[in-house]
């Protein structure tokens, strides 16, 4: 009896496994929402980590392709192809200090990315209707990407936008006087959470929230301080000190009337454009302890691929490519 029971459940879990061969990988499109915390923008403080430092205002798309391949039910590694754009101003900002630099920048990301994706929960029948559809899981994730940044900003005089709202290339600038161009090309590290249904074994709707750490300060083009822009090009010299030096008078003015807490010394112009004078020290123009971050939350869709399973290429796998060969019967 007991070896009965044995052979049982060896059977069966066979056939799980067999069954569960055949949807091993799915693949298809995402779309969504992107944002970013960095030094450009805030609320009314300064800088804070995670979402309460970010602007709605500033969010943008970030769309791309995914596919996954299932090791079992709990464990996955999936990859991922991203254009993600992150942008923000100060111009959104109520703090006093950000608003006075009116700084600006808008990044187009893309993004090539692996993860491992752990199931914490799962319902393979949702509704207990005894269909098994949809099924339902909830899952954790972490993993590392790589990426192209090229950082691009606008120009205003006095409030006003110039050059046809043209934006411009920053990295070649050096906009902080670098000597040499920080990278075009970076590690990220994403980590979240996701869930999905899975309709008919077919298709999959899944949301998944993933915030990406990164090991640069210069997604925004804002690091250290204010100083002379060092462009590739020395031709570009003039409009790369026009972009750094974008607080104006008025604003700064309004500013110093409308936050009492500052003295007029404290939000000085001096103190947010570059000043050429050797004597003087250079004013800060980014927060350099805190590197930048970004964050994507996006809807994709699969498609569940079906294969066959090892039982069935093992007993059938001779019929492939002899679908016009007779067969006869044996004689004895």
């Amino acid at each position: 009896m007991k070896k009965i029971h044995l052979l049982i459940l060896v059977i069966c879990i066979a056939v799980t496994s067999n069954v569960s061969a055949q949807y091993k990988w799915d693949y298809g499109v995402k779309v969504g929402a992107s944002n970013y915390l960095g030094d450009i923008g805030g609320k009314y403080l300064p800088r804070r980590d995670f979402v309460v430092d970010m602007h709605l205002i500033s969010t943008r798309f970030a769309a791309g392709a995914y596919g996954r391949y299932k090791f079992n039910k709990r464990l996955a590694v999936a990859g991922n192809l991203d254009w993600i754009r992150i942008t923000d101003r100060d111009a959104y900002t109520t703090y006093a200090p950000r608003r006075a630099r009116n700084a600006n920048f808008r990044n187009d990301l893309i993004e090539l990315g692996a993860r491992a994706e752990l199931t914490i929960w799962y319902d393979n029948d949702v509704g207990n209707k005894g269909y098994y559809n949809p099924d339902f899981k909830l899952f954790a994730f972490a993993g590392l990407a790589g990426y192209y940044s090229n950082p691009k900003g606008q120009i205003f005089s006095n409030g006003e936008l110039q050059y046809d709202g043209q934006w411009f290339a920053l990295r070649p600038w050096r906009t902080e006087g670098q000597e040499k161009s920080y990278s075009k090309f970076g590690v990220a590290v994403p980590a979240g959470l996701g869930c999905y249904f899975t309709f008919d074994k077919k298709w999959r709707f899944q949301w998944d929230l993933s915030w990406r750490t990164v090991f640069t300060d210069y997604l925004d083009d804002v690091s250290t301080v204010f100083n002379a822009p060092n462009p590739e090009d020395p031709t570009d010299y003039q409009t790369a000190l026009s972009f750094v030096n974008q607080a104006y008078p008025e604003l700064i003015e309004g500013l110093v009337t409308d936050n009492p807490q500052y003295t007029a010394a404290d939000l000085a112009i001096e103190n947010f454009t570059y000043v050429s004078n050797p004597n003087a020290p250079l004013s800060p123009r980014g927060d350099a302890t805190h590197n930048d971050s970004y964050l994507t939350t996006q809807l994709t869709i699969t498609r569940v691929i079906r294969g066959k399973s090892s039982f069935y290429k093992a007993k059938y796998s001779f019929l492939k490519n002899k679908a016009g060969m007779r067969r006869a019967r044996a004689k004895f």
